[in-house]
């Protein structure tokens, strides 16, 4: 709309396509005479309105290509889509991938001392490519209030490429690196190589991860944005400090993470020891994505209180920092969703963390076993409308005798207290 507007006035047209010459003429002809004073007052008036309306929109348009430019987009979602589940009304879902990654976007290591001391993280060979967040937003259409589903990293599901082909039986997070690997092996062979290679392999398993979470919850996804290691922390580091509340202290040496009880800020160094740390907690990684749910409540208040999401200018500074680490889908308009993120605050989003059945072995790894049936009636009752039913090879076989008991699950059927954006929330 913008660029058409400067076309027009540029060619001597006015909002509505008609030349202003011609109407001028028209006008005189009518009149039969002088123009009226009134109506050339009116018609200032009129011309300093259209030019303040250009010239907003001349902003407006600049700092959305200053914003989206160097902004990494995928088109992923264009293969899976042919796949997905209908939706039921106007309602959006959209599935933020955090991806446990220790390279950067043309696939070089994260220097190492950035990795070791920074983030905490091991090694740049730890990591690979698996999905280690994966949380669905679904964003109804009238208005109300968003329900966010975490899906655990180590469910046990059946997964799926791009092309709706099956990978076989895997934890959820792997999804993403199954394909990547496939994917790189067989772009190399046809003499792929550098940036293209990585670009290439890593948009295979955004494909597979988005076809995955839609076979498995029965839901289309509508939009998506991933974001590695480092761009976590680069986001934590534009917004440090970030508050978050513990109801206990926590100390563990793995991730770095080490708080006392209470409300508290960290830094980014600190932020991602608190979203990392499993070990030492009750809840293990069930714990771990309360943490998560926790610290995007904390972010979008913060954001929320600051007025980024109205402030173009203030939209530039975040993603001048956090873009070249960011990937979004190609039809994600990222300023009218930041602009409706405000929207989404204040107590209108609720994380539910979708339950498991208790941990077992396949594939010589440690699992956690899931009740498809059972986790599509949740997400089905939280977003009203109709979910997909699973189709028989999309169910994990069912779980041994000797399978320990489920995890405590609470909050209506889901694992855990839910968690409530809106404010600071207090977890383990």
């Amino acid at each position: 709309m913008c660029e058409e507007q400067s076309a027009n006035a540029r060619h001597g047209v006015d909002g509505v396509g008609v030349p202003r010459r011609g109407r001028r003429r028209s006008a005189r002809h009518r009149g039969g005479g002088r123009t009226p004073r009134a109506v050339v007052a009116g018609r200032i008036v009129a011309g300093l309105a259209s030019a303040a309306v250009l010239a907003t929109s001349g902003v407006s348009w600049a700092a959305y290509r200053w914003i989206t430019g160097g902004l990494h987009t995928s088109d992923a979602l264009d293969r899976v889509g042919r796949n997905a589940p209908r939706h039921f009304d106007d309602s959006v879902n959209l599935l933020l991938i955090g991806l446990d990654s220790r390279k950067d976007m043309n696939g070089d290591d994260l220097p190492k001392e950035f990795v070791q001391d920074q983030l905490h993280a091991g090694s740049s060979d730890i990591g690979y490519y698996n999905t280690n967040t994966l949380i669905l937003m679904h964003i109804p259409a009238d208005g109300g209030k968003v329900q966010a589903f975490s899906i655990p990293r180590d469910d046990y599901v059946q997964t799926f490429n791009g092309d709706g082909s099956s990978q076989g039986h895997f934890k959820i997070k792997e999804a993403y690196s199954n394909a990547y690997t496939g994917a790189r092996e067989r772009l190399y062979r046809e003499g792929v190589r550098g940036s293209d290679l990585e670009a290439g392999s890593r948009e295979s398993g955004r494909e597979a991860t988005l076809a995955t979470v839609q076979k498995f919850l029965g839901v289309p996804i509508d939009h998506f944005a991933e974001v590695n290691l480092l761009g976590f922390y680069d986001i934590a580091k534009v917004l440090q400090p970030i508050q978050v509340c513990l109801k206990h202290p926590v100390r563990d040496r793995y991730s770095g993470a080490d708080f006392p009880a209470g409300l508290q800020e960290l830094d980014p160094k600190q932020a991602l020891a608190f979203v990392r740390q499993r070990h030492g907690l009750d809840g293990g990684d069930l714990d771990r994505t309360h943490r998560q749910q926790a610290f995007l409540s904390s972010v979008t208040h913060k954001l929320k209180a600051q007025g980024v999401f109205d402030d173009l200018g203030k939209l530039r500074g975040l993603f001048g920092v956090v873009k070249k680490d960011l990937v979004v889908d190609s039809k994600l308009n990222v300023i009218d969703f930041a602009r409706q993120a405000g929207n989404l605050t204040g107590g209108n989003v609720e994380f539910n963390t979708l339950p498991t059945e208790g941990p077992a072995t396949r594939n010589n790894e440690e699992v956690e076993l899931v009740d498809q049936d059972k986790i599509r009636a949740l997400v089905r009752e939280r977003i009203g409308g109709s979910v997909s039913s699973p189709s028989p090879s999309s169910s994990p076989p069912s779980s041994p005798p000797s399978v320990p008991s489920p995890s405590p699950s609470r909050g209506g059927g889901f694992a855990g207290e839910s968690v409530k954006e809106g404010g600071i929330p207090c977890v383990d």
